[in-house]
Protein backbone atom coordinates (compact mmCIF):
# COMPACT_ATOMS: atom_id res chain seq x y z
CA UNK A 1 0.00 0.00 0.00
CA UNK A 2 0.95 3.74 -0.59
CA UNK A 3 -0.02 7.00 1.25
CA UNK A 4 0.98 10.32 1.39
CA UNK A 5 0.27 10.55 5.25
CA UNK A 6 0.32 7.27 7.49
CA UNK A 7 -0.94 8.28 11.08
CA UNK A 8 -0.81 6.14 13.86
CA UNK A 9 -3.83 6.47 16.80
CA UNK A 10 -7.02 7.31 15.90
CA UNK A 11 -8.09 9.34 18.72
CA UNK A 12 -9.44 13.00 18.13
CA UNK A 13 -5.78 13.98 17.06
CA UNK A 14 -5.44 11.61 14.10
CA UNK A 15 -8.97 11.88 12.77
CA UNK A 16 -8.82 15.49 12.43
CA UNK A 17 -5.75 15.35 11.07
CA UNK A 18 -6.80 13.07 8.28
CA UNK A 19 -10.25 14.96 7.78
CA UNK A 20 -8.63 17.85 7.59
CA UNK A 21 -6.14 16.67 4.94
CA UNK A 22 -9.19 14.59 3.38
CA UNK A 23 -11.03 17.95 2.44
CA UNK A 24 -7.89 18.84 0.40
CA UNK A 25 -7.50 15.38 -1.37
CA UNK A 26 -4.49 14.18 0.99
CA UNK A 27 -4.49 10.91 1.08
CA UNK A 28 -3.66 9.23 4.31
CA UNK A 29 -4.26 5.74 6.05
CA UNK A 30 -4.28 5.74 9.85
CA UNK A 31 -3.43 2.58 12.35
CA UNK A 32 -4.87 2.04 15.94
CA UNK A 33 -4.01 -0.63 17.41
CA UNK A 34 -7.67 -0.64 19.83
CA UNK A 35 -11.01 -1.16 17.78
CA UNK A 36 -13.31 0.88 17.16
CA UNK A 37 -15.31 0.75 20.28
CA UNK A 38 -12.74 0.76 22.73
CA UNK A 39 -11.84 4.24 21.04
CA UNK A 40 -15.42 5.78 20.92
CA UNK A 41 -16.20 5.17 24.07
CA UNK A 42 -12.85 6.15 26.02
CA UNK A 43 -13.75 8.70 28.77
CA UNK A 44 -11.74 11.71 28.44
CA UNK A 45 -12.00 15.59 29.01
CA UNK A 46 -15.16 17.80 28.31
CA UNK A 47 -14.09 21.29 28.04
CA UNK A 48 -13.50 22.80 24.66
CA UNK A 49 -11.53 26.19 24.03
CA UNK A 50 -13.02 28.53 21.29
CA UNK A 51 -9.95 28.00 19.20
CA UNK A 52 -10.82 24.31 19.20
CA UNK A 53 -14.68 25.02 18.69
CA UNK A 54 -13.48 26.95 15.47
CA UNK A 55 -11.31 24.41 13.84
CA UNK A 56 -14.05 21.89 14.43
CA UNK A 57 -16.20 24.20 12.54
CA UNK A 58 -13.14 24.57 9.89
CA UNK A 59 -13.23 20.52 9.67
CA UNK A 60 -17.33 20.13 9.06
CA UNK A 61 -18.02 18.42 12.13
CA UNK A 62 -19.85 21.17 14.49
CA UNK A 63 -23.52 20.50 13.60
CA UNK A 64 -23.78 18.68 17.29
CA UNK A 65 -21.28 20.42 19.33
CA UNK A 66 -23.37 23.71 17.98
CA UNK A 67 -26.65 22.16 19.49
CA UNK A 68 -25.50 19.95 22.19
CA UNK A 69 -22.70 21.78 23.51
CA UNK A 70 -23.02 23.93 26.67
CA UNK A 71 -21.90 27.55 26.59
CA UNK A 72 -20.70 27.88 29.49
CA UNK A 73 -19.28 31.80 30.14
CA UNK A 74 -17.50 31.03 33.36
CA UNK A 75 -16.67 29.17 36.25
CA UNK A 76 -16.55 28.91 39.84
CA UNK A 77 -13.62 28.96 42.71
CA UNK A 78 -14.82 27.29 46.30
CA UNK A 79 -12.59 28.51 48.41
CA UNK A 80 -12.66 28.62 52.82
CA UNK A 81 -16.57 27.70 52.24
CA UNK A 82 -17.38 30.78 50.07
CA UNK A 83 -17.82 31.08 46.06
CA UNK A 84 -16.28 33.35 43.88
CA UNK A 85 -17.37 33.54 40.11
CA UNK A 86 -14.62 33.74 37.21
CA UNK A 87 -16.79 35.65 34.77
CA UNK A 88 -15.52 34.39 30.79
CA UNK A 89 -17.71 36.92 29.60
CA UNK A 90 -16.82 39.33 31.33
CA UNK A 91 -13.42 39.49 31.79
CA UNK A 92 -11.93 37.84 28.59
CA UNK A 93 -15.28 38.36 26.25
CA UNK A 94 -15.57 34.75 25.12
CA UNK A 95 -16.60 31.55 26.46
CA UNK A 96 -16.19 27.83 26.98
CA UNK A 97 -17.92 24.71 25.25
CA UNK A 98 -18.52 21.93 27.56
CA UNK A 99 -19.06 19.11 25.42
CA UNK A 100 -17.41 16.11 25.95
CA UNK A 101 -14.01 14.37 23.81
CA UNK A 102 -16.33 11.00 23.17
CA UNK A 103 -18.73 13.15 21.70
CA UNK A 104 -16.20 15.11 19.38
CA UNK A 105 -14.20 11.21 18.70
CA UNK A 106 -17.83 10.11 17.99
CA UNK A 107 -18.41 13.10 15.04
CA UNK A 108 -14.88 12.32 14.03
CA UNK A 109 -15.06 8.78 13.37
CA UNK A 110 -19.28 9.60 11.82
CA UNK A 111 -17.65 12.04 9.26
CA UNK A 112 -14.38 9.87 8.46
CA UNK A 113 -17.02 6.68 7.87
CA UNK A 114 -18.60 8.89 4.84
CA UNK A 115 -15.66 9.84 3.44
CA UNK A 116 -14.27 6.71 3.41
CA UNK A 117 -11.22 6.85 5.04
CA UNK A 118 -9.54 3.91 5.38
CA UNK A 119 -8.82 3.26 9.36
CA UNK A 120 -7.82 -0.13 10.47
CA UNK A 121 -8.19 -0.91 13.75
CA UNK A 122 -6.70 -3.66 16.15
CA UNK A 123 -3.07 -3.33 14.93
CA UNK A 124 -1.46 -4.12 18.20
CA UNK A 125 2.45 -3.99 16.66
CA UNK A 126 3.67 -1.28 14.32
CA UNK A 127 7.19 -1.22 12.81
CA UNK A 128 8.61 2.30 11.13
CA UNK A 129 11.47 2.46 9.04
CA UNK A 130 13.06 4.49 6.59
CA UNK A 131 11.79 7.74 8.23
CA UNK A 132 14.90 9.85 6.39
CA UNK A 133 13.93 8.98 3.19
CA UNK A 134 10.30 7.35 2.05
CA UNK A 135 9.15 6.09 5.55
CA UNK A 136 7.98 2.34 5.62
CA UNK A 137 5.41 1.15 7.97
CA UNK A 138 4.96 -2.60 8.88
CA UNK A 139 1.78 -4.50 10.79
CA UNK A 140 0.12 -7.72 10.90
CA UNK A 141 -3.41 -7.39 10.17
CA UNK A 142 -5.43 -10.49 9.74
CA UNK A 143 -2.07 -13.21 9.52
CA UNK A 144 -1.24 -10.82 6.81
CA UNK A 145 2.06 -8.82 6.72
CA UNK A 146 1.12 -4.98 5.53
CA UNK A 147 3.34 -3.00 4.34
CA UNK A 148 3.17 0.89 3.85
CA UNK A 149 4.78 3.46 2.20
CA UNK A 150 4.53 7.28 2.70
CA UNK A 151 5.49 10.43 2.19
CA UNK A 152 5.48 11.27 5.67
CA UNK A 153 4.42 9.71 9.07
CA UNK A 154 2.12 11.29 12.34
CA UNK A 155 2.34 9.78 16.09
CA UNK A 156 -0.95 10.83 17.48
CA UNK A 157 -0.55 7.21 19.55
CA UNK A 158 -0.44 9.19 22.89
CA UNK A 159 1.92 8.79 25.85
CA UNK A 160 2.13 5.03 25.89
CA UNK A 161 2.66 4.80 21.68
CA UNK A 162 5.77 3.89 20.11
CA UNK A 163 6.04 7.06 17.47
CA UNK A 164 8.18 9.12 20.17
CA UNK A 165 10.44 6.39 20.61
CA UNK A 166 11.56 6.46 16.83
CA UNK A 167 13.35 10.08 17.48
CA UNK A 168 17.19 9.46 18.36
CA UNK A 169 17.93 9.56 22.00
CA UNK A 170 21.00 12.30 20.72
CA UNK A 171 18.40 14.36 19.17
CA UNK A 172 15.58 14.24 21.84
CA UNK A 173 15.18 15.93 24.86
CA UNK A 174 12.23 15.20 27.93
CA UNK A 175 10.82 16.97 29.98
CA UNK A 176 8.51 15.51 32.99
CA UNK A 177 7.02 15.50 36.16
CA UNK A 178 5.24 13.04 38.07
CA UNK A 179 3.02 14.50 40.46
CA UNK A 180 2.68 12.62 43.83
CA UNK A 181 -1.07 12.77 44.01
CA UNK A 182 -4.31 11.62 41.80
CA UNK A 183 -7.61 12.49 40.60
CA UNK A 184 -10.32 9.97 41.42
CA UNK A 185 -13.15 10.63 38.93
CA UNK A 186 -17.10 9.37 38.47
CA UNK A 187 -19.16 9.89 35.76
CA UNK A 188 -23.42 9.32 36.56
CA UNK A 189 -26.26 10.45 34.84
CA UNK A 190 -26.99 12.86 37.29
CA UNK A 191 -28.31 16.81 37.15
CA UNK A 192 -25.20 18.51 37.71
CA UNK A 193 -24.27 20.39 40.73
CA UNK A 194 -24.17 23.96 39.31
CA UNK A 195 -24.41 25.33 35.93
CA UNK A 196 -20.80 25.88 35.55
CA UNK A 197 -18.19 24.18 36.85
CA UNK A 198 -17.06 24.67 40.41
CA UNK A 199 -12.76 24.36 41.30
CA UNK A 200 -12.51 23.47 45.25
CA UNK A 201 -9.99 24.18 47.26
CA UNK A 202 -9.96 23.26 50.71
CA UNK A 203 -8.15 21.49 53.47
CA UNK A 204 -9.34 18.38 52.06
CA UNK A 205 -7.49 18.79 49.13
CA UNK A 206 -8.83 19.26 45.10
CA UNK A 207 -12.41 18.82 43.92
CA UNK A 208 -13.69 19.60 40.90
CA UNK A 209 -18.03 19.49 40.09
CA UNK A 210 -17.81 19.48 36.13
CA UNK A 211 -20.11 17.61 33.86
CA UNK A 212 -20.70 16.58 30.03
CA UNK A 213 -23.90 17.29 29.82
CA UNK A 214 -27.41 18.78 31.32
CA UNK A 215 -27.53 15.70 33.05
CA UNK A 216 -24.80 13.86 33.21
CA UNK A 217 -21.96 14.40 35.62
CA UNK A 218 -18.50 14.41 36.06
CA UNK A 219 -16.63 14.49 39.37
CA UNK A 220 -13.51 14.69 40.97
CA UNK A 221 -11.77 14.32 44.06
CA UNK A 222 -8.13 14.34 44.80
CA UNK A 223 -6.78 11.00 45.85
CA UNK A 224 -2.97 9.36 46.96
CA UNK A 225 -1.43 7.81 43.84
CA UNK A 226 -1.78 4.20 44.59
CA UNK A 227 -5.69 4.96 45.42
CA UNK A 228 -7.41 1.08 44.83
CA UNK A 229 -10.59 1.69 43.09
CA UNK A 230 -12.02 -1.24 44.45
CA UNK A 231 -11.99 0.37 47.63
CA UNK A 232 -14.35 3.15 46.79
CA UNK A 233 -18.63 2.07 46.40
CA UNK A 234 -20.47 4.76 44.98
CA UNK A 235 -21.79 5.71 48.54
CA UNK A 236 -18.11 6.59 50.07
CA UNK A 237 -17.31 9.18 46.86
CA UNK A 238 -20.66 10.91 47.05
CA UNK A 239 -20.19 11.36 51.21
CA UNK A 240 -16.13 12.63 50.85
CA UNK A 241 -17.14 14.78 48.01
CA UNK A 242 -20.16 16.19 49.97
CA UNK A 243 -17.54 16.81 52.92
CA UNK A 244 -15.91 19.01 49.89
CA UNK A 245 -18.85 20.99 49.16
CA UNK A 246 -19.08 24.67 50.53
CA UNK A 247 -22.43 24.75 52.74
CA UNK A 248 -24.58 26.67 50.42
CA UNK A 249 -24.19 24.22 47.51
CA UNK A 250 -24.14 20.58 49.29
CA UNK A 251 -28.29 20.54 48.81
CA UNK A 252 -28.11 20.71 45.29
CA UNK A 253 -25.65 16.90 45.04
CA UNK A 254 -27.64 14.98 43.56
CA UNK A 255 -26.02 11.36 43.92
CA UNK A 256 -27.04 8.07 41.78
CA UNK A 257 -24.76 4.88 40.80
CA UNK A 258 -21.90 5.65 38.56
CA UNK A 259 -21.32 4.33 35.33
CA UNK A 260 -17.77 5.00 35.35
CA UNK A 261 -15.11 5.14 37.85
CA UNK A 262 -11.10 5.78 37.44
CA UNK A 263 -7.96 7.10 39.33
CA UNK A 264 -5.78 9.34 36.95
CA UNK A 265 -2.48 9.82 37.64
CA UNK A 266 -1.13 13.57 36.88
CA UNK A 267 1.76 14.39 35.20
CA UNK A 268 3.39 16.71 32.93
CA UNK A 269 5.70 15.55 29.96
CA UNK A 270 7.09 17.06 26.68
CA UNK A 271 9.40 15.79 24.43
CA UNK A 272 11.45 18.12 21.82
CA UNK A 273 11.81 18.25 19.07
CA UNK A 274 8.37 16.91 17.82
CA UNK A 275 9.43 16.13 14.16
CA UNK A 276 12.40 14.54 13.23
CA UNK A 277 12.93 14.12 9.57
CA UNK A 278 9.52 12.75 7.82
CA UNK A 279 7.95 11.88 11.50
CA UNK A 280 5.91 14.56 13.22
CA UNK A 281 4.57 14.46 16.62
CA UNK A 282 0.89 15.49 17.81
CA UNK A 283 -0.77 15.44 21.00
CA UNK A 284 -0.64 13.26 24.11
CA UNK A 285 2.58 11.55 21.96
CA UNK A 286 4.63 14.63 22.25
CA UNK A 287 3.06 16.28 25.46
CA UNK A 288 0.89 15.72 28.91
CA UNK A 289 -0.62 18.40 31.09
CA UNK A 290 -1.98 17.60 34.21
CA UNK A 291 -6.01 17.90 34.08
CA UNK A 292 -6.58 21.28 36.22
CA UNK A 293 -6.21 23.46 33.28
CA UNK A 294 -8.21 21.38 31.02
CA UNK A 295 -5.99 21.74 28.14
CA UNK A 296 -5.23 18.39 26.91
CA UNK A 297 -7.23 17.69 24.15
CA UNK A 298 -7.30 21.98 23.42
CA UNK A 299 -3.89 21.40 23.15
CA UNK A 300 -3.79 17.98 21.10
CA UNK A 301 -5.88 20.00 18.43
CA UNK A 302 -3.97 22.95 18.11
CA UNK A 303 -1.17 20.34 17.09
CA UNK A 304 -3.02 19.12 14.42
CA UNK A 305 -4.24 22.58 12.85
CA UNK A 306 -0.34 23.88 12.25
CA UNK A 307 0.41 20.11 11.33
CA UNK A 308 -2.72 20.24 8.66
CA UNK A 309 -1.58 23.87 7.47
CA UNK A 310 1.82 22.43 6.79
CA UNK A 311 1.10 19.29 4.71
CA UNK A 312 -1.49 21.13 2.62
CA UNK A 313 1.24 24.17 2.10
CA UNK A 314 4.00 21.31 0.98
CA UNK A 315 1.46 19.53 -1.17
CA UNK A 316 -0.03 22.77 -2.92
CA UNK A 317 2.76 24.84 -2.85
CA UNK A 318 5.72 22.39 -2.35
CA UNK A 319 6.31 24.50 0.09
CA UNK A 320 8.55 22.75 3.36
CA UNK A 321 8.72 26.36 5.42
CA UNK A 322 5.45 25.17 7.47
CA UNK A 323 7.00 21.59 8.20
CA UNK A 324 10.50 22.85 9.01
CA UNK A 325 8.65 25.19 11.73
CA UNK A 326 5.88 22.81 12.93
CA UNK A 327 8.07 22.07 15.69
CA UNK A 328 8.89 25.28 17.48
CA UNK A 329 5.65 26.79 16.49
CA UNK A 330 4.04 23.80 18.61
CA UNK A 331 6.53 23.76 21.42
CA UNK A 332 5.96 27.66 22.23
CA UNK A 333 2.39 27.02 22.90
CA UNK A 334 2.77 23.75 24.55
CA UNK A 335 5.28 25.62 26.92
CA UNK A 336 2.77 28.27 27.76
CA UNK A 337 0.27 25.32 28.08
CA UNK A 338 2.33 23.64 30.86
CA UNK A 339 3.43 26.91 32.76
CA UNK A 340 -0.50 27.60 33.01
CA UNK A 341 -1.79 23.83 33.95
CA UNK A 342 1.08 23.48 36.53
CA UNK A 343 0.24 26.55 37.76
CA UNK A 344 -3.29 25.49 38.39
CA UNK A 345 -2.39 22.35 39.70
CA UNK A 346 -0.32 23.86 42.71
CA UNK A 347 -2.77 26.45 43.57
CA UNK A 348 -5.91 24.31 44.35
CA UNK A 349 -4.50 21.29 45.46
CA UNK A 350 -2.65 20.27 48.49
CA UNK A 351 1.17 19.11 47.69
CA UNK A 352 1.83 16.42 50.17
CA UNK A 353 4.89 17.22 52.47
CA UNK A 354 4.49 21.00 51.47
CA UNK A 355 6.19 23.23 54.12
CA UNK A 356 3.86 25.85 55.79
CA UNK A 357 5.61 28.97 54.08
CA UNK A 358 4.45 27.21 50.91
CA UNK A 359 1.19 26.48 52.42
CA UNK A 360 1.31 30.29 53.18
CA UNK A 361 2.14 31.74 49.97
CA UNK A 362 -0.74 29.81 48.13
CA UNK A 363 -3.08 31.40 50.58
CA UNK A 364 -1.80 34.69 49.92
CA UNK A 365 -1.53 33.95 46.18
CA UNK A 366 -5.45 32.59 45.95
CA UNK A 367 -6.67 35.58 48.07
CA UNK A 368 -4.79 37.83 45.48
CA UNK A 369 -6.46 35.91 42.85
CA UNK A 370 -10.00 36.50 44.03
CA UNK A 371 -10.03 39.69 44.95
CA UNK A 372 -8.04 41.42 41.50
CA UNK A 373 -9.56 41.93 38.51
CA UNK A 374 -6.19 41.92 36.82
CA UNK A 375 -5.31 38.57 38.06
CA UNK A 376 -9.07 37.14 36.90
CA UNK A 377 -8.14 38.51 33.85
CA UNK A 378 -5.05 36.45 33.66
CA UNK A 379 -6.66 33.07 34.53
CA UNK A 380 -9.73 33.64 32.18
CA UNK A 381 -7.36 34.76 29.14
CA UNK A 382 -5.44 31.33 30.02
CA UNK A 383 -8.59 29.64 30.68
CA UNK A 384 -9.39 30.32 27.10
CA UNK A 385 -6.20 29.57 25.27
CA UNK A 386 -5.62 33.27 24.75
CA UNK A 387 -1.54 33.20 25.34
Amino acid sequence: MKTKVIIIGAGPSGLLLSLLLKRKNIDTIILEKQSSEYVANRIRAGILEPGTVKLLKKAGISNRVTKEGLKHNGFQVAYNNNIYDINLKYLANDYVTVYGQTEVTKDLMEKLSNENVKIIYNVPKINISDIEDKPLVEFDYNKTKERVRADFIVGCDGFHGISKDYIPNNIKKIYKKDYSFGWLGILSDTKPISDELIYINNQNGFALCSMRSKNRSRYYLQCNINENINNWSDDRFWDHLSKALPNDIKKNLQTGPSIEKSVAKLRSFVIEPMSYKKLFLAGDAAHIVPPTGAKGLNLALSDVDKLSSAFINFYEKNSELELINYSNVCLSRVWKTQRFSSWMTNMFHNMPKEDNFFKKLKQIEMENLLSSIHAKKILANNYLGKY
